[in-house]
């Protein structure tokens, strides 16, 4: 049973100021406080982010654990404001709770570019995010989590720490002003300690002290080199993802759904399953089955003997004709035109260009799945996922109760980049528990249901003009077609239509800090059902590619250094964009000679409220391409964690350079053709650069580290092939066109 689960009257929990607040938005019920959800079954509890108890300080978050660290850096601002031992301090995640809204996400759906964004926006956007109070934003995405949580933990922190001085005061009879902390103690003048844990229960009945968080000068945890505090457990493989949930008399389950996505199953025959050893039931699902058995391996195995009439889908049947849909909607009025600078002709040199990118899975390690449990009308799951709030409304309706019938514990997961923000496998696992009340279920995906079944990264098609004349760029126009994924993300998420302009196509195009006389960039959405959703970095991961390997394009047909040629039309812009740029190109030492058949790519990409500028270095070894070496310099204002900032962006990297060289879910007969990790591959450590990161900090705001290490990597490696080759690639993956060093 997890920490939280486990609250006795020992446990309580102090800093309520983090919750209670609120801006006025005009509406009456953001307005109001959010009720604790964590209930401990004797004593008081007064917030939802810390729990101070015998065993020591708990740091409670709404935001999951996917490998990013998120949980470690926020109990990091816990901890700075509270003065204990940072080994002291065990993470956990909250229950499914208003209480644990994400702010920051709402914020960033402000229109405009985030680089040049003007104080009123922000103010704007600020109250916007309180609406995630009323629309149950509890979500791990969009490199949101430190940015939601650095005032909240911080204050929790703080006026948790002001509230144990004050308790220690009364006992001890001295002025609150000669009290200090530390090492999970208050402190008297005379040297004696009263440990939090004995303080804490009257520290639950204050009024919570309102004190402002600790300057940066005084911070000692913050900034500095500290371990992850759920890295132990990590890797000697005793962390619990959710596969391991183990409940007494669980059943193990798998599915199968239709090949042809969403089409419907016409009907099926369970009689080959049930002659296989351990194979228990086979259920139907509505548009599939489930197969019941006594462990995993025996109900993979029954899942493929059950003979299935799977009715079509309705979309193209192959990837030519998917690709050719999506390039008609260009014949439509556009959904967006997020940018329209300047005439639409200029004088000059004219060069055009047409993208095309793959869909793409997320193919995290560790497949889907949930855990649930049907019992007296009610519904529990165990589920890995990045939306507690969204798996306990899909979990209803597949159990067919009311949502507040359902408990989600959120566990870790092995990868998510955007997968388990959707919720079709705790609303399968529901299904499924239905059918067998009493009896605790795991339903596990397959590898191969898993990549096939995917709510994929959007293929898109653009089309771009851009005009160069005496070493400058004129102009920039860019047109990108796809699927919307707020159109399809929205209502799966919260119920209701996701229509209007979508700013997740144009992501990574409008927004860049780029001074060109004429700019404009124009989205249109095609329209069929082929399942899409996010992607880690979203609209920036296919638009970093297209639109930094364009500028490049530009860059070469103006005679200029690609590095010169950007800096020129930033440094106006953006002195913090031009920033990461100069710094990348000393530390890769653009300006130096090059080694015999080696070339540098460069690109920057301004996501999630950072720009990263990114080198990568090719190498031709007897004519199959290396790529040796990386460097990413970024600027998210505050560096908060810097080992985690470090591994996050060298995996941001990684992720990119992968689904360059290797990624693409395409179809055939209706059906995904990828089926497993081997046909859309990723980077071996044999075939990885070596890479270095520099963390600059000259941005007024708080950006994300999650995500913006990936858009720049594709471009900046394709930038390096034509350094080197002289062959432009405009699609992906690069491993159609280059034959790459495994």
């Amino acid at each position: 049973m997890s920490r939280i689960g486990k609250i006795t009257r020992r446990a309580f929990l102090v800093g309520a100021a983090a919750v209670a607040g609120g801006v006025a938005f005009g509406v009456y019920k953001v307005r109001q406080p959010i009720p604790n959800p964590l209930h401990p079954e004797e004593g008081s509890a007064m917030s939802a982010f810390l729990i101070i108890d015998q065993d020591g300080v708990t740091v409670v978050s709404g935001r999951a654990d996917m490998g990013q660290g998120a949980q470690s850096t926020l109990a990091m601002l816990v901890a700075e404001e509270l003065d204990v031992d940072w080994e002291s301090v065990t993470l956990a995640h909250g229950p499914a709770s208003a209480a644990y809204y994400n702010k920051a996400m709402l914020e960033s759906a402000i229109p405009g570019a985030d680089y040049n964004q003007s104080s009123w926006l922000r103010a704007v956007g600020e109250s916007l995010g309180e609406v995630g109070k009323l629309l149950g934003t509890q979500i791990t995405g969009g490199s949101t989590s430190i940015k939601d949580g650095y005032e909240k933990m911080r204050l929790a922190g703080a006026s948790a720490r002001e509230a144990l001085k004050m308790v220690a005061a009364r006992r001890l009879g001295v002025a609150l002003d000669q009290l200090t902390t530390e090492g999970g103690a208050v402190i008297a003048p005379d040297g004696t300690r009263l440990p939090y844990a004995e303080l804490a229960e009257e520290a639950a009945t204050l009024e919570p002290p309102q004190v402002e968080p600790r300057r940066r000068a005084d911070w000692k945890i913050l900034g500095t080199e500290r371990p992850r505090r759920d890295m132990l457990a990590k890797v000697t493989g005793t962390e619990s993802y959710g596969i391991d949930t183990r409940l007494p008399g669980m059943k193990f389950a798998t599915v199968r759904m239709n090949p042809y996505l969403g089409g419907a199953m016409r009907r099926f025959d369970p009689a080959p399953a049930l002659e296989i050893p351990g194979v228990e039931q086979v259920l139907d699902i509505d548009g599939g089955i489930a197969v019941i058995a006594r462990n995993t391996w025996a109900a993979f195995q029954g899942a493929q003997a059950v003979e299935i009439d799977w009715a079509p889908a309705d979309y193209p049947a192959d990837s030519e004709a998917i690709f050719a849909t999506i390039a008609a909607a260009f014949d439509d009025s556009p959904n967006s035109t997020m940018r329209d600078d300047g005439p639409e002709t200029q004088p000059g040199t004219e060069i055009t260009a047409e993208y095309r990118l793959p869909y793409l899975s997320h193919a995290p390690m560790e497949p889907q799945n949930a855990t649930a449990l049907f019992e007296d009308g009610a519904l529990t799951l165990w589920a890995p996922n990045q939306a507690p709030l969204v798996q306990q409304r899909a979990a209803a309706l597949g159990a067919g109760i009311d949502r507040d019938k359902v408990t989600v514990h959120t566990t870790a997961m092995g990868g998510g980049f955007g997968r388990r923000g959707e919720s079709d496998y705790s609303n399968l696992a529901a299904r499924v528990a239905r059918q067998m009340p009493g009896v605790p279920v795991q339903v596990t995906w397959s590898r191969e249901e898993d990549m096939t079944h995917d709510l994929y990264r959007p293929a898109v098609v653009a089309r771009l003009r851009g005009v160069v004349e005496g070493g400058a760029a004129k102009l920039f126009d860019a047109q990108i077609a796809g699927q919307s994924l707020m159109a399809q993300v929205v209502p799966r998420m919260f119920g209701f239509p996701g229509g209007g302009p979508d700013r997740s196509l144009v992501e990574g195009l409008f927004d860049q800090p780029y001074r060109i006389p004429s700019y404009r960039v124009r989205g249109y959405t095609a329209e069929f059902p082929l399942p899409v959703s996010f992607w880690r970095s979203v609209g920036s991961s296919h638009n970093g590619f297209i639109h930094e390997s364009f500028i490049d394009e530009m860059a070469h047909a103006a005679g200029r250094d690609p590095m010169d040629f950007r800096l020129e039309l930033v440094r106006p812009e953006s002195p913090v964009a031009a920033g990461v740029l100069e710094a990348v190109r000393e530390m890769s030492g653009w300006d130096q000679p090059r080694r015999p058949g080696t070339a540098m790519g460069v690109a920057m990409c301004w996501s999630f409220g950072t720009p990263v500028a990114q080198v990568i270095e090719v190498e031709d070894q007897d004519g199959r391409i290396r790529i040796t070496r990386g460097w990413i310099v970024c600027d998210p204002g505050v560096v908060l964690d810097p080992v985690n900032l470090e591994a996050q962006m060298q995996g941001g990297m990684i992720f990119g350079l992968s689904a360059a060289v290797h990624g693409q879910i395409t179809f055939a007969d209706g059906a995904v053709e990828q089926w497993n990790f081997p046909d859309t591959d990723g980077l071996r450590i044999s075939g990885a650069p070596a890479i270095e990161v520099r963390a600059l900090q000259t941005n007024p705001h708080l950006g994300g580290v999650g995500e913006p290490g990936t858009p720049p990597a594709a471009p900046a490696l394709a930038n390096a092939l034509f350094a080197l080759t002289g062959t432009r690639a405009r699609e992906l993956p690069l491993d159609r066109t280059f034959d790459f060093v495994l």
